[in-house]
């Protein structure tokens, strides 16, 4: 089973990148390169094989990559952007998509959805429908994955930018937010509530290893705790653009 994980630089527009949900920071560029490359080499320290996906240096946000699309199976179905600024980053994310020989399903117009509104626990497939992803985009993707065993849940999402700002998944399946984040904890099966605003994103990388923001150490303790592996990386830069470690990949799983 594959552990790739799709990446893209940041653009040099990257102090341009938008913010819905809280105050405009200036973003330290050579900072923020900096904290970038520790988070890849976090990854490929845990056996992760990165691929850096053609840059879109126009494109101030695009180290978000996983915005671009939401992988379930060997399916890649491409996202259509909220935010028009964004709209052309897909291109590169798709091109490399393609050529790991992944099959390639697409969001199209008046659909929009943002690769991080969507949560995958197992079969389920949460989608926050808030600022960035529309009816139409949940309604398409519903269409894409119910055939490949999918059950596609919509969530609101109304107090943050992207679902995954408010919850992520452990690796049983329990589901970690912020409450003030989170519109209706009742929605998950298991629900865990954590201390921090910056404690709501993990990336799993294994089966008990997960990667969190470093502005988050009473949350890591508490995962600790709970018997993981938890590595703590610097991305304050990318939270100025209320970005979080999952933003800055797209892990695919599921190629042989």
């Amino acid at each position: 089973m594959s552990k790739i994980a799709l990446v893209r630089q940041p653009s040099s527009k990257l102090d341009d990148g938008i913010v819905d949900h809280i105050e405009k920071v200036a973003v330290d560029l050579d900072r923020a390169r900096e904290e970038w490359q520790g988070y890849v080499a976090t990854l490929q320290a845990h056996g992760w094989t990165t691929i850096e996906v053609d840059p879109a240096d126009d494109c101030p946000d695009s180290v978000f990559i996983e915005d671009t699309v939401v992988m379930f199976k060997n399916v890649a179905v491409i996202s259509r952007p909220g935010a028009d600024s964004r709209k052309a980053e897909t291109a590169g994310t798709r091109k490399a998509l393609e050529e790991l020989g992944c099959a390639i399903a697409e969001i199209r117009e008046p659909g929009t959805l943002d690769g991080g509104d969507v949560l995958k626990v197992g079969d389920t497939v949460y989608v926050g429908r808030g600022g960035r992803t529309n009816g139409e985009g949940i309604a398409q993707l519903r269409r894409h994955l119910t055939p490949l065993g999918a059950q596609v849940v919509a969530v609101p999402v109304t107090k943050v930018l992207h679902l995954k700002t408010a919850v992520t998944a452990l690796p049983d399946g329990t589901v970690i937010g912020y409450p003030e984040f989170v519109d209706n904890p009742a929605i998950f099966d298991r629900f865990l509530p954590v201390p921090e605003p910056h404690g709501t994103a993990v990336v799993i990388l294994g089966d008990s290893e997960l990667i969190i923001s470093a502005s988050a150490p009473k949350t890591a303790q508490m995962l600790r705790e709970l018997g993981y592996t938890v590595t703590e990386v610097p991305i304050a830069e990318y939270e100025k653009l209320e970005g979080c470690p999952t933003c800055l990949s797209v892990r695919v799983r599921g190629l042989l």
